[in-house]
């Protein structure tokens, strides 16, 4: 009992993002860039879904959700970096590092369930047109993001509290720049391997599943767009479909090398190249890759921009 009040007690310190790296200002100067490309990226790409009505359909309501997802990502992580570069400190209290976990964990699984919804929405659009109003309408897209957002609760609750369990006694150094959970169960002096294989198992299907879907429904999109006798329907389809597996690629890449591959098999400098992927590059890219391969979405940008220019005359 002891330990975990000393646990609870004591702050976590993090080794932050340029530790290992000489030219520091750059790198952070850098990073900082991308944060702000992507929060704003994310943020026109959400109000300009909400504010042109031909966006309003299923395929842009689970996109703006994705949108959401991002902008959480990085805030969750990446100004707590950046005050810790500029204050030359890496402290963080026990409450802040679980606030860290739990929102992590939350977004990580829900976006990876919305990825697959998506791909679901593209196959129905695809493949059945005629039934796509009644499959995909508003209550069922209602369930779909709710269940993402469920998903993500119960498996953030679930991971917060066991791995917070653990107790922290040898070292509060971790060797990351934010909480994650295979960073912290490396500095437990308790035994974490049966909890790091249930991580692994979990991950599996956590991401198998999800990943299952996405196959399935893609393979039979790409037969359907091969059958297309029209090119310029095969054309649309195609790039909007390669619009979200580009996305998929960059969201399940890291995840499964974070959370499949057990944590012995990849150095902390590999994590935090990854986590920092996962959290920084893949959000700032999102609403870059749908909205410059997306038709739709550039009119509907250039709309909202000469209305906002006229009414400032």
């Amino acid at each position: 009992m002891g330990d975990v009040n000393q646990s609870v007690a004591s702050d976590f310190i993090l080794v932050g993002l340029f530790s290992r790296s000489g030219s520091h200002q750059l790198l952070f100067s850098l990073v900082a860039a991308m944060f702000i490309m992507g929060l704003l990226g994310n943020t026109v790409l959400l109000f300009v879904i909400r504010m042109d009505s031909r966006l309003h359909t299923p395929m842009y309501f689970l996109l703006s959700q994705l949108s959401l997802f991002d902008v959480g990502l990085s805030l969750v992580t990446i100004p707590k970096m950046a005050s810790d570069f500029l204050q030359g400190e890496g402290s963080i209290s026990f409450g802040g590092c679980a606030a860290q976990i739990f929102f992590l964990t939350l977004i990580g699984v829900a976006e990876g369930i919305l990825l697959a919804l998506m791909s679901y929405d593209r196959y129905v659009a695809v493949c059945h047109p005629l039934q796509y109003p009644v499959l995909m309408r508003r209550q069922v897209c209602l369930v779909m993001v709710g269940s993402s957002w469920l998903a993500g609760v119960l498996n953030a609750s679930v991971q917060t509290s066991i791995t917070l369990h653990f107790p922290y006694c040898a070292s509060r150094t971790v060797d990351h720049f934010f909480c994650e959970v295979p960073a912290l169960l490396k500095i437990s002096c308790a035994d974490t391997s049966a909890y790091e294989l249930a991580l692994s198992t979990s991950g599996v299907l956590i991401l198998v599943l999800p990943l299952s879907l996405i196959a399935s429904s893609y393979g039979h999109v790409l037969g359907a767009v091969l059958r297309m006798s029209s090119e310029e329907a095969r054309n649309k389809t195609f790039t909007t479909c390669c619009s979200h597996i580009t996305v998929v690629g960059l969201f399940y890449g890291a995840a499964v090398f974070m959370y499949m591959v057990p944590g012995a098999y990849h150095s902390p400098y590999q994590d935090n190249v990854v986590s920092l992927f996962y959290s920084l590059v893949s959000p700032t890219l999102n609403p870059f890759i749908y909205s410059l391969r997306n038709r739709e979405v550039l009119m509907a940008l250039v709309k909202v921009l000469s209305r906002a220019g006229l009414r400032s005359k």
